[in-house]
């Protein structure tokens, strides 16, 4: 009788479990997935070699990602081949712990990607330690080649000596310093070939002492590779005239000797009134910008700045990264390849970008005043990427 009573418990339960467990495939497709037989039984066998596992897709993973900890939440469904680049001096310390800061706080804390760091002389050890605390990303440092770095020795010194004299004269920002030419050379042709960038196809490139004032909800990289753009910026402004009096000229001769070169649909209405007879002096502000490296890494690109490079006008003159970069995404790409990030909230003294979509602005939680933005300002040139739009 007990042996009875007992039997009727275990049919009356087991019953129950029936039940709800048909109940729950019935009403779940998850449960239903997860129980089935086929879910429960490869995991004895392995994955049935006609249904292959499926995987987390990433455009080229980082090694040793795995051994990274992280000091945010990870939100990528993948990465692009892309890196942060920081050109600084050991001075730069305070300034570059700023920078990265709150970079790391308004986008690269959920995705981690990673940092080059490049100086024209060793770093300073305890230097190195107060910047690789600030993330959990990778950060390399690295020595700029002397070559890349300092004045050709083909350069006529004479000549470049009275030039920079007559900037003093002028009183042109930086129109004294051969170590601010160097500069603007090494970034016009010669980062992007660093042994530590050029496993890297994207770059973000950061300044010491820049603020970043707007959460960045999405991955630009990423965002940039699938539209197929190849040059980003968030300001836009005239360039000193007195610092390029030849380069356009250059560039239209370079053109003649190239014009397989020129894109159709190219940015030229940005950078004249006239199709290019005269150039309105407009460029990228380059202190900030992402860019697919693969760009300035083509033949044409390097076949530009190998031009503008025997022309000694980064000494002679005071030609500027910026205005060689803009020049040639303006007319060597589709303007539809070059975007502006209203997004990204961007501030390097004096000038800021602040997003103008109230949206936009408080999706970013943005810092910064949005009347106060640079888009608009006299001497600004966002007006002039507006109308060719």
């Amino acid at each position: 009788m007990k042996m009875n009573m007992t039997m009727r418990y275990i049919l009356v339960v087991l019953g129950a479990i029936l039940t709800l467990h048909y109940i729950l495939t019935l009403t779940h497709s998850s449960y239903s997935e997860a129980t089935s037989l086929s879910s429960i039984t490869s995991h004895f066998r392995g994955s049935s070699n006609n249904e292959p596992e499926k995987t987390t897709p990433d455009s080229r993973p980082f090694p040793d990602d795995e051994t990274l900890s992280n000091n945010g939440t990870l939100v990528y469904d993948r990465r692009a081949n892309a890196t942060f680049v920081i050109l600084a001096r050991n001075s730069d310390v305070d300034g570059t712990v700023r920078s990265i800061r709150e970079v790391e706080d308004r986008f690269n804390r959920h995705w981690r990607y990673p940092y080059v760091l490049l100086n024209d002389v060793e770093w300073d050890p305890k230097v190195k330690e107060r910047l690789s605390v600030l993330t959990s990303s990778r950060m390399e440092f690295g020595v700029i080649p002397r070559d890349d770095w300092v004045q050709p020795g083909w350069i006529d010194e004479e000549k470049a000596t009275a030039g920079r004299n007559k900037m003093v004269q002028e009183n042109v920002i930086y129109g004294g310093s051969v170590s601010y030419r160097n500069m603007c050379r090494f970034n016009s042709g010669f980062f992007f070939r660093h042994p530590l960038v050029q496993r890297y196809r994207w770059y973000w490139r950061i300044e010491p002492d820049v603020h970043f004032h707007c959460d960045l909800n999405f991955d630009p990289f990423v965002w940039m590779e699938e539209k197929e753009k190849a040059y980003a910026f968030t300001i836009a402004m005239y360039e000193f005239e007195k610092t390029i009096p030849t380069l356009w000229r250059e560039t239209m001769d370079f053109l003649k000797l190239h014009p397989e070169y020129v894109a159709e649909d190219n940015a030229m209405g940005f950078l004249s009134e006239n199709g290019g007879e005269t150039y309105n002096l407009c460029h990228f502000w380059s202190n900030f910008e992402i860019a697919d490296m693969d760009f300035w890494r083509s033949k044409a690109y390097m076949d530009y700045f190998e031009y503008l490079d025997k022309k000694g006008g980064f000494y002679y003159e005071r030609w500027g990264d910026a205005p060689v970069h803009s020049l040639a995404a303006a007319l060597f790409l589709p303007k539809g390849k070059i975007q502006f990030f209203d997004e990204i909230g961007y501030e390097h003294n004096p000038y800021t970008h602040c997003p103008q979509n109230e949206e936009t602005w408080k999706k970013g939680r943005c810092s910064c005043a949005r009347e106060r933005s640079f888009d608009y300002d006299g001497y600004s040139c966002m007006s002039k990427w507006d109308r060719i739009q």
